[in-house]
């Protein structure tokens, strides 16, 4: 099994999740957004050896390629992409290339090696602007940021390859925030620079790394202002890849499914929320809107639970109660923690 992006926040819990059921796992990440420190941490919560890590951007086919030639690979789960709303409408050329070049150069290199499953790691952002109330899988995509639409030209392509290549199957999972940390602490979301998601936001205000929050936006067409989200534990949405490798077999083709609790949140829900579960208030301000946000984003994830009967089992609650203990026994992330000893090559 090759994980592309296996240090990023989604992508080392989803190593942890894979290595408890049994997997055997070939990983690359090219650290952009990561750090090749989560390692010894998923092998220490796992038990067991994480498999062979490669250094290397999978725009790179020739350093692709050589790891597909010297393992034997059967699926691949694609997490490998640039993915910050904000920083994508500065650097949208950057987006589409790492993004969209990234899944075409994995696609060529899979075809090279005979290789026809994926699993790849999509986003509700492909809806856009869609209104209130919560969207299904047949919800028009009206992206608005470089983010959300190379997600969806990723999309359309892998759509295109399937109703060409009757041998590949993709399950593409459009889940809506993920949020959180593992259980034990030991693994979180940890982003190098400035974080642009909320929780991680929140959680290094709470520790004392920032002096408050900023909330994008008070002046949406929202109960209080603020922006509504779907926030998904982050081992829930590992669990559902780990769920959705065991139905690669079930049928070929594209197949599209939400991930998300069907659950909005907005802003300050969550700042409430994560203020009950650190013990204290946590300071913000209001500021302007981000260029690319919308107002309201809220899956109805009943396609997925009728196809593979998958539910969520975690709150909002739960996420930030996981964020915090992360943070607390993380302040400085992972910074200072040792280096697992190099497999690259």
């Amino acid at each position: 099994m090759l994980v592309t992006g296996g240090a990023g926040f989604i992508g080392s819990h989803a190593c942890v999740e894979l290595l408890d059921h049994g997997y055997e796992l070939i990983v690359v990440d090219d650290y952009s957004n990561s750090s090749p420190q989560v390692f010894a941490r998923v092998e220490r919560i796992a038990g067991r050896f994480l498999g062979t890590v490669y250094e290397l951007d999978i725009r790179d086919r020739r350093a692709l390629s050589a790891v597909f030639d010297r393992h034997s690979v059967d699926a691949v789960v694609h997490f490998a992409a640039h993915k910050a709303v904000g920083t994508s409408t500065r650097m949208p050329i950057d987006y589409y290339d790492t993004n969209v070049g990234g899944t075409t150069a994995l696609l060529n290199t899979m075809h090279e090696h005979d290789v026809h499953q994926l699993v790849f790691s999509s986003s509700c952002s492909v809806y856009g602007d869609a209104g209130h109330g919560a969207l299904d899988e047949s919800t028009p995509a009206r992206p608005t940021n470089p983010y959300a639409a190379s997600k969806l030209i990723c999309e359309q392509i892998l759509a295109d390859v399937c109703r060409r290549r009757p041998e590949y199957t993709v399950l593409c999972l459009r889940y809506f925030n993920p949020a959180g940390a593992h259980a034990s602490g030991l693994l979180g979301e940890d982003p190098s620079g400035s974080p642009e998601n909320l929780l991680p936001n929140l959680a290094q205000v709470a520790i004392g790394r920032q002096e408050r929050l900023r909330v994008f936006g008070d002046d949406y067409p929202t109960a209080d202002g603020t922006a509504i989200r779907d926030y998904l534990h982050v081992m829930d949405t590992v669990e559902a890849h780990r769920v959705a490798l065991d139905h690669l077999a079930d049928e070929p083709g594209m197949h599209v499914y939400n991930l998300g609790i069907g659950k909005g949140s907005s802003v300050l829900d969550v700042v409430t929320a994560f203020s009950e579960a650190c013990g204290r208030p946590v300071p913000y301000e209001m500021v302007r809107r981000r260029p690319g946000d919308v107002a309201e984003l809220v899956a109805d994830a009943s396609a997925v639970a009728r196809a593979w009967g998958w539910h969520p089992s975690r709150d909002l609650a739960d996420m930030c109660r996981d964020a915090w203990r992360f943070q607390q026994l993380n302040p400085n992330g992972y910074a200072g923690s040792a280096r697992r000893p190099s497999d690259e090559g």
